[in-house]
């Protein structure tokens, strides 16, 4: 079966860490990751960008189907659950949202920045070679670093469950992919 172009957007996710670990401002991409499967989902009624585009996806896809880091086991019930799957998604709004206040308090000044990464929300990793003062607001780095932490956490997270069950056992509970799941259940054009 010949390859498509969009069967290699898994060189995208490497790309997109291997820039934010070297310029914390390249983090902002990881946006188009955040709204291309919202805007797929509310247009289409379709989960399209998990199926096809998703290229942390591809990657968990290959490291784990054909480099072997997979044990290929089922995942657990449990986190197939609806309860795992929507308070993991709870989870990750809280996360989210919390990136945005700390970056609305450098923004409004009652903050200063913090380069730091943090890594499975508990982690600080010292990010101060990734961020050279710019003509930007420090408030645009702060969501860089924040957005950067969220990225690399859920890439750890999928490559712990792509290790320990099947390569993309991250696609079951991926917060993204729930969002989306749910968006296509109360979609218009949803086919019963």
């Amino acid at each position: 079966m010949k390859k498509k172009w969009y069967d290699y957007l898994w060189v995208v996710s490497m790309t997109y860490l291997i820039l934010g670990f070297f310029n914390i401002l390249f983090a902002w991409l990881g946006l188009l990751c955040f709204f291309i499967p919202l805007i797929i989902s509310l247009t289409k009624g379709n989960k399209g960008y998990c199926n096809r585009y998703c290229g942390r996806g591809q990657l968990f896809g290959l490291l784990g189907g054909s480099f072997g880091l997979s044990r290929k086991k089922d995942i657990p019930k449990w986190m197939k659950s609806k309860w795992f799957r929507y308070g993991f998604l709870s989870f990750f709004l809280v996360m989210f949202l919390q990136m945005l206040w700390n970056t609305y308090l450098v923004f409004t000044d009652a903050r200063s920045l913090k380069q730091v990464v943090t890594l499975l929300w508990t982690f600080k990793l010292p990010w101060h070679w990734a961020y050279h003062e710019t003509r930007f607001h420090p408030g645009v780095a702060q969501f860089a670093f924040g957005f950067y932490s969220v990225m690399l956490t859920s890439t750890v997270l999928g490559l712990i469950t792509m290790a320990l069950f099947k390569p993309r056992s991250w696609c079951v509970y991926c917060p993204m992919g729930t969002m989306t799941q749910l968006i296509c259940k109360a979609h218009p054009h949803r086919k019963s």
